[in-house]
């Protein structure tokens, strides 16, 4: 199960006054339009591609050591954050899956490429344009250092490519050189594809059930996610422009990593928007907390939290360390109303395919009600271009 607390650490807020604009916004998605198809978890992938994923993964995983995803934004952080929450912490699991092409760090891809030596490899490359700057420079090289450990016939069988339908430079490559392709859908845009083939290759890979994923987006109250929209909302008009994901298992990292970029692509447009932060608790109480207590009022927090039953027992106290952890989460909660900071409780009962399944649908709707709410397009992100045009000139100079 889901469960939201938007009560306990919460001032009251009405909701009532959003009633017409929650109605609108329902009919957008209940009508379907643009950029959408993620809202239909049947649209997001077809039963044809889960079996072909759930096929080739089994061949990956027994024909290589090393799987390199390639890719940056959607194109990585979806799979990344599942991968990471499922994984054990300290896990030796064959194949290694590692993640190219999210930074320009020249000493990461020339590690990566000397740690590819005595391995066999197969690599994702993964890009609906082909053409964007950090994943391009990777594969280049990554492609480079393939092409000389196999032959062309040995290479069609370790490259994939997942990519646009039609058209772009990694689907011309895929078709001259007849490598393995998977369609990244044309209407659901790079945050929202998580539970596309996008990020559920890479996930099936790992060993994890992609289908239980699909089954928990399905079992979300979408209510529940439009009223947590519209308290985000309220506190954003109450001048909380900042949000704090806060975790207290840091198995979740990376999924509040493609939270941050879910909600700052979706909504931060045209001057508006929360901006999405994080706190990996209690680590972080113990250097930002007095921040959060008692700093310029301008944060609200949404807690994740996982109502797992405690197994480890400690010589100080009677109560497991996992009733340690969530106490502490709620009592810091409480402290942190007292002083103004106020947040929204969303607690699973385990850390599994099913519930991150339901994170994710949670989230994605939220986001873009959020937009809708601020009036700007939930689909676009027109902000990130400035950068790379300048980056483009000076490398044509």
């Amino acid at each position: 199960m889901l469960k939201t607390d938007f009560k306990t650490y919460l001032k009251d807020k009405n909701l009532n006054l959003y009633k017409d604009k929650i109605e609108k916004i329902k009919n957008i998605f209940n009508t379907g339009g643009k950029m959408l198809d993620w809202y239909y978890i049947d649209k997001c992938i077809s039963p044809k591609e889960i079996d072909s994923i759930k096929n080739i993964s089994q061949n990956i995983q027994k024909n290589c050591d090393l799987f390199i995803v390639i890719g940056i934004g959607g194109s990585f952080l979806g799979a990344k954050a599942i991968i990471s929450a499922l994984t054990p912490y300290f896990s030796k699991n064959k194949p290694e899956i590692v993640f190219a092409g999210n930074s320009l760090s020249e000493e990461y891809l020339q590690e990566l490429i000397k740690y590819m030596d005595d391995k066999e490899v197969i690599i994702n490359v993964i890009s609906k344009s082909g053409n964007t700057l950090e994943p391009s420079i990777a594969f280049d090289i990554i492609y480079e250092k393939m092409k000389i450990k196999y032959s062309n016939d040995e290479l069609k069988k370790r490259i994939i490519v997942t990519t646009d339908p039609k058209e772009g430079i990694l689907r011309e490559l895929a078709n001259k050189n007849d490598y393995l392709t998977f369609d990244i859908p044309t209407q659901i845009g790079g945050r929202y594809s998580v539970l596309t083939t996008v990020g559920l290759l890479p996930i099936a890979v790992a060993g994890f059930d992609i289908e239980k994923l699909l089954l928990g987006a399905k079992q979300v109250n979408v209510d529940e996610a439009f009223r947590y929209a519209i308290i985000r909302d309220i506190l954003y008009k109450e001048h909380k422009i900042v949000e704090l994901f806060t975790f207290y298992e840091p198995k979740l990292e990376y999924f509040i990593e493609w939270l941050k970029q879910l909600f700052g692509e979706t909504q931060g447009k045209n001057k508006l928007g929360i901006l999405p932060s994080s706190s990996n608790n209690t680590r972080d109480l113990h250097s930002l907390g007095q921040f959060y207590q008692e700093g310029t009022p301008i944060i609200f927090e949404t807690i994740i939290g996982i109502n797992k039953k405690g197994k480890l027992k400690n010589n100080l106290y009677t109560h497991f360390v996992e009733d340690i952890n969530m106490i502490a989460l709620k009592q810091v909660a409480f402290a942190h109303l007292d002083a103004g900071v106020e947040s929204n409780l969303i607690i699973i009962d385990k850390l599994d395919e099913l519930h991150l399944g339901m994170l994710i649908y949670f989230f994605e709707i939220a986001a873009a009600v959020g937009g809708y709410l601020l009036d700007v397009n939930p689909f676009d992100q027109p902000g990130v271009t400035a950068y790379k045009k300048l980056i483009e000139i000076e490398l044509k100079k």
